[in-house]
């Protein structure tokens, strides 16, 4: 289940060769194909990665320019997606095309509109602004999952978790799965809040922060549509002031899930640290740290996808700490209901 007029991160930036590389870029969003590359005057181009011929993929070709050309039967596209050559024929048939996709750069993130391309629109970009802020460090981190993306979803909605699947890594507490949090309505997601005081430091913070001392740890995120994670977090020393910000440790973390297939997701992330705080080696430290715990995360959800796949007639059993993920799939469901609507009225004589 997912949406289409919404920006979805296909890659990184820095995935996307420059204009003069001979290779191109391929990637699945939402069961469609796309060839993502770089036109000469820097701007991304996103088209369909299945030529109208043979339903070959271009990425398979070759760059000629700003143009693609099929590695199959040669039909060349230029970056709008309009076929301007077809091998031994003197006039292209006006169907020859594949579509092309609203795509930008934000932040880093490359975000593909995969909907109504007249609908696409700016003000609904995420505001990863960590991803590119010289205040603040990070390193990228991608994975793969073959899992469907609401599973993921569900596990970012609840936090609870890390005091389990986390122990070692980013949790080092009960206590967070104790502490009921906070679940705001957005208008495209949720706002989860949630404060755990005076607990022991995780070994996650070991890279930042040589602190052995019980600590106050808050952890504040949006979760929206179509599953974007924007995150403040962070502790400080038990009982200090909650507006003292010359100690503990603060990160700003940004996080998407975008959909391969209905049973496999992109996942794009970072844990971004205060660029004072610690160099390099500290940032290769906290992405080391954070991709132990998201392997973590990976390893649970595939166990409990597949053992979603065997039969039972037994339902999953709500419990309070679904709040959030309950409330978020409401608004999944009606921005689908919503979609499915408008293409039907769309339809209609």
């Amino acid at each position: 289940m997912w949406i289409r007029n919404c920006w979805y991160v296909v890659a990184w930036d820095h995935e996307i060769p420059p204009a003069d590389a001979p290779t191109l870029f391929r990637r699945v969003v939402l069961g469609e194909p796309l060839l993502v590359y770089r036109g000469s005057s820097g701007g991304i181009v996103v088209l369909e990665d299945r030529c109208c011929h043979r339903h070959a993929p271009l990425s398979a070709g070759r760059r000629e320019g700003d143009c693609v050309r099929c590695g199959y039967h040669g039909l060349l596209f230029n970056r709008d997606g309009a076929c301007v050559e077809v091998p031994g024929l003197d006039k292209v048939p006006p169907k020859a095309c594949v579509r092309r996709y609203p795509a930008v750069v934000h932040n880093k993130w490359v975000m593909v509109w995969m909907g109504d391309a007249q609908r696409a629109d700016p003000s609904l970009l995420p505001d990863n602004f960590s991803c590119d802020d010289p205040g603040w460090r990070y390193l990228p981190g991608y994975l793969h999952y073959e899992t469907p993306w609401e599973l993921i979803a569900d596990n970012l909605l609840d936090f609870s978790h890390l005091s389990y699947v986390h122990a070692a890594t980013l949790g080092g507490t009960d206590q967070i799965a104790h502490v009921r949090p906070t679940v705001q309505a957005l208008e495209l997601g949720v706002r989860v809040t949630r404060r755990v005081p005076g607990v022991p430091p995780p070994a996650y913070y070991r890279a930042l922060w040589d602190y052995t001392g019980l600590i106050d740890r808050w952890i504040d995120y949006s979760f929206t549509l179509p599953a974007t994670l924007l995150m403040h977090s962070g502790a400080r020393p038990a009982g200090a002031a909650q507006d003292d910000e010359r100690v503990g440790v603060r990160f700003h973390s940004c996080q998407a899930l975008t959909p391969e297939t209905a049973e496999s997701t992109h996942y794009f992330f970072q844990e971004s640290h205060r660029a004072e705080q610690g160099g390099p080696d500290t940032t290769q430290r906290i992405f080391d740290g954070l991709l132990a715990a998201f392997l973590e995360d990976r390893q649970m959800i595939g166990a409990q996808w597949h053992n979603m796949a065997l039969p039972t007639d037994r339902p999953m059993l709500p419990l309070a700490m679904d709040a959030a993920l309950m409330m978020f799939r409401r608004k999944l469901q009606t921005a689908v209901d919503a979609e499915a609507s408008a293409a039907v009225a769309a339809s209609t004589p």
